[in-house]
């Protein structure tokens, strides 16, 4: 993995599994990034949103029985570009607003997720 990939970029993540966090916020660090903030749930992640500080967020789709929409329409509405990292796949009928969006699936390798925050940060 190119270590610098994401140098000094500073990135959100929200993410409601806690090993899945810590490996989120390792693979960031170690792609170059600084883990801007660590939310596990929606409430969480609206408030951490009032501190604009970052300029991507790496967003799991669902997290318990709420799906992170209406932080994305958020991050949307400010110009601030995100990757789902989520467990459903493409097809699910609950991505299809964000279908033009960078999606990774869960599993992801390392690479395959620094490269879709690379992109998102390049649209």
């Amino acid at each position: 993995m190119n270590r610098n990939g994401l140098w000094g970029v500073r990135v959100l993540v929200v993410e409601d599994d806690p090993l899945l966090l810590m490996d989120l916020e390792s693979t960031l660090i170690e792609a170059g990034a600084v883990v801007a903030g660590l939310c596990q749930t929606v409430a969480e992640a609206l408030a951490r949103l009032e501190v604009n500080d970052f300029a991507v967020a790496v967003l799991d789709f669902r997290l318990g029985s709420e799906t992170i929409s209406p932080v994305a329409r958020r991050l949307v509405k400010r110009g601030v570009p995100f990757v789902l990292y989520t467990g459903q796949t493409r097809a699910d009928e609950n991505l299809i607003e964000w279908d033009k969006c960078a999606i990774v699936e869960k599993p992801a390798p390392p690479r395959v997720l620094v490269s879709a925050v690379k992109q998102a940060l390049s649209s």
